[in-house]
Formats: C-alpha cells, sequence, structure tokens
C-alpha cells in the first residue's frame, strides 16, 4: 500500500514570503486558460466575430471574480448552511478553506453574464469561447488537493496497487486517491474530448452543453470513490452532494445541447 507523501504546502520560501503549491496550481490554471482562449479566437468563427486575446484575458478577470465569490457562497449555501447562518462572520473567512466548484460554476457564469452584457455578446457565445479551456484548470485544482493531501477518497482494496494510506485522513485504512481520478477524468479527459468536440464550429450552446454533461458524468462517477463530508455523509439514494449537485448539471447541459441543434 502506497502511503500519501505529505508534501509541505510551501513550494518555495523566499525570506518572509512563502509561495505556496496552491497558489503556483492556480497560476499554471490561469496560464493554460490564456494560452488556450487565445487558440480559441483564432477560430474561424470567433475571429470574424471580433474575439480577440485581449478579450480572453478580461474574461479571466471576470472568471476569477465569480470563482472566488460563487465558490464560497456555494460551500456556505450548500454544504453548511446552518453552521454560516449562526455563524455568518464566518463567512469571509476565507483562509480557513471552504470552497464549492458547484458553487464556482454558478459564479462563473453570473461572471460571463455580465461580461456578455457589457460586451453586446450572447451569452451562449462567450460561454461557448471558454469552456473547452475550464477542464485544464479544474485539473490544476486536482494537482494542488492531492499535494495538500485532502479530499482523500474511500476505503479502497489494500491489494490495489494505487491503493494510498491518507495519514491526513486520521486512520490508516487503504483508501481511493479520489484527486487523481478526478485530475484524470474532469481534468485531462474532459479536456481532450471537449477540445476535439469544439474545433468545428457547433450550434450555439452546444459547447457549453457538453461541458455541463461531461462534468457532471465525470464528477458523478468520481465521486463513488471520494470519502463524503464528514458532516454530510450521504443523502438519499446513497449519492453524495456532489453527485445530486450533478444531476441539474447534467440535464441543463442536455437541454442546452439539443436547443442548439440547427444554430450558429
Amino acid at each position: 500500500m502506497l502511503v500519501h507523501p505529505q508534501f509541505s504546502p510551501i513550494a518555495l520560501q523566499l525570506g518572509p514570503v512563502a509561495i505556496h503549491w496552491y497558489g503556483l496550481t492556480y497560476l499554471a490554471a490561469f496560464g493554460l486558460f490564456i494560452w488556450l482562449g487565445a487558440r480559441r479566437v483564432k477560430l474561424p468563427h470567433f475571429a470574424q466575430a471580433g474575439w480577440t486575446r485581449r478579450d480572453v484575458e478580461d474574461l479571466l478577470f471576470y472568471g476569477v471574480l465569480g470563482v472566488v465569490i460563487g465558490g464560497r457562497l456555494g460551500y456556505v449555501l450548500f454544504y453548511k448552511p446552518g453552521y454560516y447562518a449562526a455563524n455568518p462572520l464566518e463567512i469571509f473567512a476565507v483562509w480557513k478553506g471552504g470552497m464549492a466548484f458547484h458553487g464556482g460554476l454558478l459564479g462563473v457564469l453570473g461572471a460571463m453574464a455580465w461580461f456578455a452584457r457589457a460586451k453586446g455578446r450572447p451569452f451562449l457565445n462567450v460561454t461557448d469561447l471558454i469552456a473547452p479551456c475550464v477542464p485544464t484548470g479544474l485539473a490544476s485544482g486536482r494537482i494542488g488537493n492531492f499535494i495538500n493531501g485532502e479530499l482523500w477518497g474511500r476505503a479502497a482494496d489494500p491489494s490495489l496497487p494505487w491503493a494510498m494510506r491518507f495519514p491526513q485522513s486520521g486512520t490508516d485504512i487503504a483508501r481511493h486517491p479520489s484527486p487523481l481520478y478526478q485530475f484524470a477524468l474532469e481534468g485531462l479527459l474532459l479536456f481532450v474530448l471537449l477540445w476535439w468536440y469544439a474545433k468545428k464550429r457547433r450550434g450555439l450552446g452546444q459547447v457549453s452543453g457538453m461541458f455541463l454533461i461531461g462534468y457532471g458524468v465525470f464528477r458523478f462517477i468520481a465521486e463513488y470513490f471520494r470519502e463524503p463530508d464528514s458532516f454530510l455523509g450521504l443523502l438519499a439514494l446513497n449519492m453524495s452532494m456532489g453527485q445530486w449537485l450533478c444531476v441539474p448539471m447534467i440535464v441543463a447541459g442536455g437541454w442546452l445541447w439539443w436547443r442548439g441543434r440547427g444554430t450558429t
């Protein structure tokens, strides 16, 4: 059985300045978004519509705001509403951790709607542009989760070659290294499939729909290997909160894809 190496959260110390691994993974995510977005705007249908690299940079700024605000509020509302209702000032204590992907997604959608209105562009045209650029950022985040030894997996058969003990969990049992599963599924695999699908011009909203379907399905699968939040456990039908939040994503993605048939 493997043992999580328990990396130091600090990647580099420069005097009083500590550079954390999490910060580096976010930096990698932002850099990949700019690079991939710059390639997307060169596609004929986006170039003809007047998209530029500057637009991609502006989208990153809007997106970061959406991720931070939406991710925090999503965690507060989806996972610990009772606790934060009793301790409202704790909502602002982001340094203590607590972010939710599904809340971050809603925050990004709100930020993209704001951008679309400010620039006079169709909302779904904006989301179709950025959707294939998102999975590499998700992959970077999962690497950060693994380095920090968090979001460990459920119990695994000790004979599994990659089963791993996470000392941070407070137990000695073999577990699935679920952050690496999510890195592979909702990060790398989703990127490859979505980038390939989006190379051709698709109906308005179809690329966005495929992102929602793909992420929803892959995250739903990965949740079977990820330890549920201790304060929630498994909910109805033995599904985790993450799985329940994926269901409307998949439905919305299917609707967007169907709606976009025959449009441009």
